[in-house]
């Protein structure tokens, strides 16, 4: 039977002397692995679309819930990626965090569309490469059902005083409150509040906002390990963006080095690219 769909390619891995073994992140299919035979093949018609990150329409043969690719045309190739390693790397990521929390042949639209827009703002260079990170971490926690509940300290059920949140728990602390031993992020006043409008904004204005020093790096380093603590693992990815992105987070991000606030700014501000 031949399907036609839609999908990023999300992983690549050799097989064989000409072909491919692609994990795909699909339209109407969820997560899939895909054949894609003579993909390295000088003159492929498919090698373009059997590229990681590489979002393209494709005809699958499906026989037995195994998938061939017979056919591909690429939609978008995010050319902002390639020409920035550091970007690039930061790409390859979050496809490894797309991968781990999409489900095998169940599908999962708002996770294809909000893995589309993030490499697309990602390539867009427009915005601080450090705050996408840091929003697709935490949105991706929302869409996957492992969202943190911020609403009050969990213990005093007071509004947190010097907040922290809990990263085992997923929950909003004071300082005072924790116990010992527990693994915990600390925010502030700005990097709260930029959580807070990260898992209730739409879905397409997500991203749609500026964080200034130092609320930014307590959001970053927050949302980062809360992830790395609910999916329980490690990402070679991150190690290898984290890298190649030394000494150029604060620099080439748009960040304003010397900064006079630590709160959430131009939250009302415009994507200018919504959802692919």
């Amino acid at each position: 039977m031949y399907i036609n769909t839609t999908g990023l390619v999300l992983r690549e891995a050799p097989y064989r002397e000409s072909s491919k073994i692609l994990t795909v992140l699909t339209a109407t299919h969820g997560k899939i692995t895909v054949s894609a035979r003579g993909a390295r093949r000088r003159g492929s018609r498919i090698a373009a679309a059997a590229q990681p990150l590489m979002y393209s329409e494709m005809t699958l043969y499906n026989q037995r819930d195994r998938y061939t690719l017979t056919e591909a045309q690429p939609v978008e190739l995010f050319p902002g990626l390639t020409g920035d390693l550091v970007r690039f790397s930061l790409g390859a990521y979050f496809a490894e965090l797309l991968e781990a929390v999409a489900y095998e042949d169940v599908p999962n639209p708002e996770l294809l569309a909000f893995g589309l827009n993030a490499l697309y703002l990602l390539g867009e260079g427009q915005r601080s490469v450090r705050l996408i990170k840091a929003v697709f971490e935490l949105r991706l926690m929302l869409i996957s059902g492992y969202a943190p509940n911020l609403s009050a300290c969990v213990r005093c059920r007071q509004a947190a005083r010097e907040p922290i949140l809990l990263l085992e728990e997923g929950t909003l602390s004071c300082l005072r409150c924790k116990r010992a031993g527990e693994p915990y992020a600390p925010l502030c006043e700005g990097s709260l509040e930029a959580m807070g409008f990260v898992l209730s904004a739409p879905p397409r204005r997500a991203f749609s906002f500026r964080l200034e020093e130092p609320a930014l790096s307590r959001f970053a380093s927050a949302c980062e390990a809360y992830a790395l603590q609910q999916l329980g693992r490690r990402f070679r990815t991150l190690e290898y963006y984290k890298q190649v992105s030394q000494g150029e987070e604060k620099t080439s991000d748009g960040i304003d080095k010397n900064p006079t606030s630590d709160g959430l700014s131009n939250k009302k501000g415009n994507l200018d690219h919504d959802a692919l």
